[in-house]
């Protein structure tokens, strides 16, 4: 597999620049720091944990996290909605013409 940013998991891009992806959010009410020393695939922020301390991605690196995945960008819907869009396109005109 290729080396690039593009095929990179999400949580490894998060692990080798930790405060410029993500940074630390404390929340000691609950007793002390759990806040992960590394980040792996089950420390990555996903989602907020119920209580203690956690990873936030920035939001600089969530603005590029999807990097233009397709399925990501939601491509495939606006895909469907474009073709539906010329399709009935296509019937209207072929009635404005006669055709239908």
């Amino acid at each position: 597999m290729s080396r690039t940013d593009k095929t990179r998991p999400w949580w490894v891009k998060l692990a080798e620049r930790p405060m410029v992806t993500c940074r630390p959010q404390h929340d000691h009410r609950f007793g002390t720091c759990t806040l992960p020393d590394r980040i792996d695939a089950t420390a990555a922020p996903v989602i907020r944990p119920a209580r203690g301390c956690y990873w936030v991605v920035t939001a600089r690196f969530a603005d590029t996290m999807h990097n233009g995945c397709r399925e990501c960008t939601g491509y495939y819907f606006r895909r469907d909605e474009r073709r539906r869009s010329r399709h009935e396109t296509r019937r209207e005109l072929r009635g404005y013409h006669g055709e239908d």
